[in-house]
């Protein structure tokens, strides 16, 4: 299951990186703060801070764009997620 929510992830914020200007990217975001939960309810800050840095590498070295601002859609989550 972690594969298939690394590779959601990767598709969402590509996309969202790719097409800022998409009439879809409300929910493509939307989708990217319910994965942060699902990830935050399964394995605590760590699983989100695991999984965030392996996505922002992949999507860095195969479409060279910076998904870090993405981060933000996931304060709220805990406290100790604050980007």
């Amino acid at each position: 299951m972690d594969f298939i929510l690394e590779e959601e992830m990767i598709d969402l914020l590509t996309f969202c990186l790719q097409n800022p200007n998409s009439d879809t990217i409300s929910s493509k975001k939307e989708r990217f703060t319910e994965i942060g939960k699902e990830l935050f309810e399964s394995g605590g800050f760590d699983a989100m801070e695991n999984f965030f840095f392996v996505v922002d590498n992949r999507i860095q070295g195969e479409i060279s764009l910076d998904p870090k601002p993405f981060r933000s859609l996931w304060n709220g989550i805990t406290d100790e997620w604050n980007y």
